[in-house]
């Protein structure tokens, strides 16, 4: 049997703590790896953040400092998955699913962020999920005498004659309401406005809220969630937004859905099952805002803004 020998341990010890130095080296590298490949931590994983795609400057939908119903949306999702929401911003125009929704980080393969709050019911761009909001397109006017009348859009064109060629209607291009102007003979009457301004800053409900509160127009036809927030800006004024009901040959009305990219059908499908069980407080979420909403058949649900 071989002696012990003092030497012949601390050669042994020091072979055993460089194998361990080795071990460790390895494991490390391997870690540093899945780190790069996946974007996440010990500490946040990435199953721990809602990474969403959205607009900084877009009222009433969102902004950066999570005022928008879109916003409002997010966190009640993110707080039921057992997540924090994590924003990446980008004007919601050209390129936008482009530079978000299919954006790749170069170096950890991740994509920039997962869900798009609102887009169209079967938008091309995006896999769509079940739709969680029905609205249409809204007239809206200040709390005039002369438009006191004013229960529905039809009502518009029963004004008198004189009083209905003195009006000027806001209206933007290539838009339900200018289809609406057409068909009455009242395009002369608009005023017409981009869609998109060059400066991603210029928020298109707010130019009509300006334009309006000046008396450069007289009436408004948008998007009936941004007449809605633009009616509660304007309640001391008694500013009226009426809705426009689902017609034959003009579409006013869109469903929306969330968006997320083609091919993730879990994801989907969790989103599905979350508007499902939460529709209650998504709609709760789009009234306190004034969002017109309309049930199945097309009829305005509850009063309009």
């Amino acid at each position: 049997m071989a002696r012990f020998s003092p030497a012949a341990s601390r050669q042994s010890n020091s072979v055993r703590s460089r194998s361990v130095a080795l071990v460790l080296s390895l494991v490390g590298t391997v870690f540093s790896f899945i780190v790069l490949a996946t974007g996440s931590t010990l500490a946040e994983p990435a199953a721990a953040v809602l990474r969403v795609c959205a607009d900084p400057d877009n009222m009433p939908l969102s902004n950066r400092r999570g005022e928008g119903y879109e916003n409002k949306i997010a966190e009640e999702l993110a707080r039921d998955l057992g997540r924090r929401v994590e924003y990446t911003w980008f004007p919601q125009r050209m390129g936008f699913v482009r530079h978000t929704l299919r954006q790749k980080d170069e170096t950890t393969l991740q994509f920039s962020c997962d869900v798009i709050i609102g887009v169209p019911k079967g938008y091309e761009l995006t896999a769509t999920t079940r739709p969680y909001m029905h609205s249409t397109y809204a007239l809206l006017f200040a709390g005039r005498e002369d438009f006191a009348s004013l229960k529905t859009a039809d009502d518009l064109v029963k004004l008198p004659a004189a009083k209905l060629q003195s009006l000027r209607i806001g209206v933007f291009g290539l838009s339900p309401g200018a289809n609406w102007l057409l068909r009455h003979n009242l395009l002369e009457r608009a005023v017409m406005y981009a869609p998109q301004s060059g400066d991603p800053a210029v928020n298109p409900a707010l130019v009509v809220e300006q334009d309006l509160a000046a008396g450069k127009i007289d009436v408004a036809i948008l998007w009936g969630p941004m007449a809605g927030f633009l009616v509660q800006r304007h309640a001391s004024s008694s500013w009226r937004a009426v809705p426009f009901t689902p017609d034959r040959e003009i579409r006013f009305d869109y469903e929306m859905s969330m968006g997320v990219r083609f091919g993730e059908k879990e994801w989907q499908g969790a989103l599905n099952e979350w508007i499902g069980a939460h529709q209650a407080k998504v709609d709760q979420i789009l009234t306190s805002f004034s969002v017109p909403l309309l049930d199945s058949s097309g009829k305005i649900i509850g009063d309009s803004p």
